[in-house]
C-alpha cells in the first residue's frame, strides 16, 4: 500500500505538476529541488505513474554512488509499500535487483554509460533523470553529454531531466537545449525547505595547520571530535559527522572511544551491510556516524538530527607526466556544505556545527571542482571515441576537457592498442570500453587472460579496480591470498567483480590480439632485444600467485615496472622514484610492478602503496615498447661517458664502455657540459678573458654587430666559434687544451670591418700623461683605469673608450686606493686637497704640487726627478 502520508510530507510534490507540464510540452527540464524535499524518490514515483493518475512510463534514475542507488531504491520501494525489485528496482557494477514489473531503475552513473554504450537508444525507458549533478562527477558529464546526443540524432521523444539541489540550474537549461537547438530548458524549483536547521560556528583553535596532500592537523581531528561530544550533550538524536577520508574516519573514531553512542563508519568502501545497517536506522541507542562525503546527497539517515561538517573533502589530482593519481584535502565548496547541512533538517528540525569561522564562507568555492578538469581522463577518452567524437568537441559539456589531459589519455589508449593512429576506437578498444574497468585494466585482463587464465586473470584486475583495505598490506600477492580466504566486506565484493569480470571477458567471444602480435606482449610490440616472453619462462612456468600478480600488474602499468636502487628504493621506468614503506616486506626485491602509489605534495619520491614482485623477463615482456638499446654519450660526473646500453625507460637494464662513439653525440655530450658548468671549461687566459670584457662593453655600449659574448649566446653559437675544435674534443680534458682566446676572434665582426676599430674603440690600454700605457678594465659596468695619481697630472679631461667617460682609480705612490672620480678636471679643483694633505706626510718623497693641473706627471720620487 502507498504510504499516502508520508508522501504528503514531501515538499517536492507542489512542483511535481510544473515538472510534468515541461516535459511534455519541451521534453527536457532542470528540477532544483533544496536538500531533503524528495526529489530523489517522489519524482521518479510521479513520472513513472506509480502514484497520481499519469500515464505508466519506465524511469531510468541515475546517481553518482552505489550506496545512494541502493539507498533511494529502498526509500522509493517503501514509500509504495513493496519490495526492491517490484515497481522499483536498482543495478549497480556486479549487482542487480529488478522483476518483470519494475517500471523505476536506480543505476550508478556508470552502469547508465554502459548501456548507452551497448544500446544508445535505450529501448524501452522513456525517461532518465540525473541526480545530483552539481557533483560535477566526470561520469555523469558524459552521461548527460551522450543523452543529448541521442535525442539530438535517435529519440527525440526520450525525456531527459538534470536535478540537483545547489546546482547552477540556467547552465543545465542551456546544456540539454543542445539536443534540439531551441530556447533553454524549462528549470523548475520546488520552493519547500525540508525541516531546516540551525547552524552554529566552531572556529578550530588557532595554530591548526592547513591540510596538504592527504594530511590533516591531528588537531582539528581532534576539534571535530570535541564538537561531536558537544553535540551529544547539548542536542537530542543522532549525529551525521563530515571528515574528507577513511583514514580522518578511523582516528576520530577512536578519540571519541567512551562516548555514548554507537560509533559508525561510513564510506565508499565499507561492507554493504554495514552501509544498509546505517541507512536502517539505529533500534534506540544513540549514534554517530563518521561518513565521508558519500553521505552529502540522495540520502536519508534515520535519526539524524545533528551534523558535525569539518569543512574538508578529497578530490582526485592526476600527475600526467608521471602517470601517477593522488587525492588532496580541499575546503568543501559552499554547494557541498549546503548538501550537508540538508542531512540535518531530512526528518525534523536540525542542528548543524561547522568547524569553521563564519568569514571562511566567503572563501569558499562555489561547486566542487569538476572531475573533468582534475581526474585521469583515459576512460573518458576511450568512452568519446567509442561513442564517435574522439575530440569531444561535438559533446554537450560544461566544460571542455583539458587539452593536455586528453593528449596523456590518447598516448595510454593508443600504447594498449585501444585507439587507431587517428583517434579511433579499435575493436580492441571497443571490448576494452565494454568490461567496465579502467583501459590499463582492460588490457591487463585481456592481455593476461591469455598467458594465465581468464579466472586468474579477473581475480587480480578486481584487486586492482577497488585497492583493497590498508590492513591487507602493500604486497598484492599477500592481499590477493588475503582476499581469497577473507570473510570481509571487501572480500565479498572482490569475489562479485571476479565472477562479473570474468564472464564478461570470457562471454564476448576470443580475447582481440594485441597489435603486438603476442598474447601477452605489450600492444605496441616489443622493444629493440626484447623479445615477447624472454626470461620470463622460469617464473610463467611455476605460474605461482606472486608471477601472475606482478604480470597483470605490470600488463596494466608498465611504466610503473621498478628497480631496486637501494634498500626501499626503486626507479620506474617512467623515470619517477619510489619508495617503500620502513615496515615492507617487498624492500629486498630486485624489481616491483607498483600497483598503487601517490606523490605527497613537494615529495621528490612516490609512495608505493601496493606493488606485486616480479623478474626481469616479466618487466621485458609487459614494458617491451619502452625498450631502447643504442649506444648513449653524455655528460656525467663533469666528463663525457659513452656507453652501450639497454634501457626500459629510465630504468638501465645493462651497459659496456663505447670505445669509438659517434662523434655527433660527443659533440652534442660536450656542448650538454658547457651548458651545465660554463664556458669555464675553456682556457682562458687573461688576455681571452680580457677580450671578452671588452666585447661584452661593446655589446652593451654600441649594440650589434658587436657580439653578446654571455654563457647562453655563446653556446648558441657554438659552431661559429668553438669549431674545428669542438668536433676533434672527445673529453673535458680537450675543452681545457682549447684557447678560448683565439676561438673568440671568430665572433669579431669582420664582415663589416668593425673588428679593425676593435683596440680604437675599446683599447686594452690606455696612454696616461706620465708616458705608461695602462690596462683598463671592462668587467664592470664602467670602464675602469687604476693608475697612480702622480702619473695624471697635466690632464685635465677624463679619458673616454667608445664614448663613455673611463672610471679613474688614483692610486697612492703604494698602489693603495686614493681616490675614485669620473670628472678628473673636478677631482683637481673639489678633491685633490684633502687627498694631498691626507698622503703628502705620509710619502713625503714624491711630488705632491698644489696645482696638479699644470704639473709634470711622472712615475718617479722627487730624487729622481732632480737628476
Amino acid at each position: 500500500m502507498i504510504r499516502t502520508d508520508a508522501i504528503e510530507r514531501l515538499p517536492v510534490r507542489h512542483a511535481v505538476p510544473e515538472l510534468l507540464s515541461a516535459l511534455d510540452g519541451r521534453g527536457t527540464a532542470v528540477l532544483s529541488a533544496p536538500p531533503g524535499t524528495g526529489k530523489t524518490t517522489l519524482v521518479p514515483l510521479a513520472l513513472a505513474g506509480l502514484t497520481g493518475a499519469g500515464p505508466r512510463r519506465r524511469v531510468l534514475v541515475a546517481e553518482p554512488r552505489r550506496m545512494a542507488v541502493r539507498a533511494a531504491a529502498r526509500r522509493m520501494a517503501w514509500l509504495l509499500g513493496q519490495e526492491v525489485g517490484d515497481a522499483v528496482g536498482f543495478s549497480v557494477r556486479g549487482e542487480r535487483r529488478t522483476g518483470p514489473g519494475t517500471v523505476v531503475e536506480v543505476v550508478t552513473t556508470g552502469v547508465l554509460l554502459q548501456r548507452l554504450q551497448r544500446d544508445p537508444e535505450l529501448a524501452g525507458v522513456d525517461v532518465v533523470l540525473l541526480d545530483e549533478c552539481h557533483e560535477r562527477h566526470l561520469d555523469a558529464d558524459t552521461a548527460i553529454a551522450f543523452l543529448v546526443d541521442v535525442r539530438a540524432a535517435l529519440r527525440p521523444e526520450l525525456r531527459l531531466i538534470a536535478a540537483s539541489a545547489t546546482s547552477d540550474a540556467e547552465a543545465w537549461a542551456h546544456l540539454l537545449a543542445m539536443a534540439d537547438g531551441s530556447e533553454p530548458a524549462p528549470v523548475v524549483r520546488s520552493t519547500g525547505q525540508g525541516h531546516g536547521a540551525a547552524v552554529h560556528y566552531a572556529p578550530p583553535p588557532a595554530g591548526i595547520r592547513p591540510p596538504h596532500g592527504t594530511w590533516v592537523d591531528p588537531q582539528l581531528l581532534r576539534h571535530v571530535a570535541a564538537t561531536v561530544r558537544l553535540a551529544l550533550e547539548e542536542h537530542e538524536g543522532d549525529v551525521l559527522c563530515f571528515l574528507p577520508g577513511t583514514g580522518e574516519i578511523a582516528r576520530t573514531a577512536g578519540m571519541l572511544d567512551g562516548v555514548d553512542a554507537d560509533v559508525l563508519q561510513l564510506h565508499g568502501r565499507a561492507p554493504a551491510a554495514v552501509q544498509d545497517a546505517v541507512l536502517r536506522g539505529g533500534e534506540g541507542r544513540r549514534r554517530v556516524v563518521l561518513a565521508t562525503s558519500v553521505a552529502e546527497s540522495s540520502l536519508t539517515v534515520p535519526g539524524v538530527r545533528i551534523v558535525v561538517d569539518s569543512g574538508l573533502a578529497r578530490e582526485p589530482r592526476v600527475d600526467h607526466a608521471r602517470g601517477l593519481g593522488s587525492l588532496a584535502t580541499v575546503s568543501v565548496s559552499d554547494a557541498g556544505a549546503t548538501q550537508r547541512l540538508g542531512r540535518a533538517g531530512r526528518e525534523a528540525f536540525g542542528t548543524v556545527y561547522r568547524c569553521w569561522a563564519p568569514a571562511d564562507d566567503a572563501r569558499r568555492p562555489r561547486f566542487p571542482s569538476p572531475e573533468i578538469k582534475i581526474a585521469d581522463l583515459a576512460s573518458f577518452a576511450l568512452r568519446v571515441a567509442c561513442w564517435g567524437d574522439p575530440s569531444a568537441e561535438g559533446l554537450a559539456l560544461l566544460d571542455a576537457p583539458p587539452a593536455g589531459a586528453m593528449a596523456a589519455a590518447r598516448s595510454v589508449l593508443t600504447a594498449i592498442g585501444a585507439l587507431d593512429a587517428d583517434g579511433r576506437a579499435t575493436e580492441r578498444g571497443v571490448r576494452m570500453a565494454g568490461l567496465g574497468v579502467h583501459p590499463r585494466l582492460a588490457r591487463a585482463l585481456l592481455d593476461g587472460t591469455a598467458e594465465v587464465g581468464a579466472r586468474r586473470a579477473a581475480e587480480v584486475v578486481a584487486l586492482l579496480s577497488e585497492e583493497p583495505p590498508r590492513e591487507y598490506g602493500d604486497d598484492l600477492a599477500a592481499a590477493w591470498r588475503t582476499a581469497r580466504r577473507g570473510g570481509d566486506g571487501y572480500g565479498a565484493r572482490w569475489r562479485q567483480e571476479v565472477r562479473r569480470l570474468t564472464s564478461a571477458v570470457t562471454g564476448a567471444g576470443p580475447v582481440p590480439p594485441s597489435p603486438g602480435g603476442s598474447g601477452s606482449g605489450s600492444p605496441a610490440g616489443p622493444g629493440p632485444g626484447l623479445t615477447p616472453g624472454s626470461g620470463a619462462g622460469s617464473c610463467m612456468g611455476a605460474r605461482s600467485d606472486d608471477a601472475v600478480a606482478g604480470l597483470i600488474t605490470a600488463l596494466a602499468f608498465p611504466e610503473r615496472v621498478a628497480r631496486a636502487r637501494g634498500e626501499g628504493s626503486f626507479l620506474m621506468v617512467s623515470g619517477t622514484r619510489a619508495e617503500l614503506g620502513r615496515g615492507s616486506g617487498l624492500r629486498s626485491a630486485d624489481w616491483l610492478a607498483v600497483a598503487v602509489a601517490d606523490r605527497p605534495v613537494q615529495a621528490a619520491s612516490a609512495r608505493v602503496r601496493l606493488a606485486a614482485v616480479v623478474d626481469e623477463g616479466i618487466a621485458r615482456l609487459a614494458a617491451g615498447p619502452l625498450g631502447a638499446e643504442g649506444e648513449e654519450v653524455r655528460w656525467e660526473d663533469g666528463d663525457v661517458v659513452a656507453r652501450q646500453v639497454a634501457r626500459l625507460g629510465a630504468v638501465e637494464l645493462s651497459a659496456r664502455p663505447l670505445k669509438q662513439p659517434d662523434p655527433a653525440l660527443v659533440r652534442q655530450a660536450l656542448l650538454d657540459g658547457l651548458g651545465r658548468e660554463g664556458t669555464g671549461l675553456l682556457r682562458w687566459s687573461r688576455e681571452a678573458a680580457g677580450l671578452r670584457e671588452r666585447l661584452a662593453f661593446l655589446h652593451r655600449t654600441l649594440g650589434e654587430p658587436w657580439p653578446e659574448v654571455s654563457d647562453g649566446a655563446l653556446l648558441a653559437r657554438a659552431e661559429e666559434w668553438l669549431e674545428p675544435e669542438l668536433s676533434r674534443a672527445r673529453r673535458r680534458a680537450d675543452l681545457g687544451r682549447l684557447d678560448a682566446g683565439q676561438a673568440l676572434t671568430r665572433l669579431l665582426p669582420w664582415a663589416g670591418g668593425e673588428a679593425a676599430h676593435l683596440d680604437e674603440l675599446a683599447p686594452e690600454r690606455i696612454e696616461v700623461p706620465s708616458g705608461s700605457r695602462i690596462r683598463v678594465e671592462y668587467g664592470g659596468a664602467q670602464p675602469v683605469l687604476a693608475v697612480k695619481l702622480q702619473e695624471m697630472f697635466g690632464l685635465e679631461g677624463t679619458p673616454e673608450v667608445a664614448g663613455v667617460p673611463v672610471l679613474i682609480h688614483l692610486l697612492s705612490p703604494a698602489g693603495r686606493p686614493a681616490a675614485v672620480t669620473a670628472d678628473l678636471a673636478n677631482f683637481w679643483r673639489e678633491g685633490y686637497r684633502a687627498v694631498r694633505a691626507e698622503l703628502r706626510g705620509r710619502y713625503p718623497k714624491h711630488p705632491w704640487p698644489e696645482d696638479p693641473s699644470q704639473a709634470r706627471p711622472t712615475r718617479h720620487t722627487n730624487a729622481r726627478l732632480k737628476r
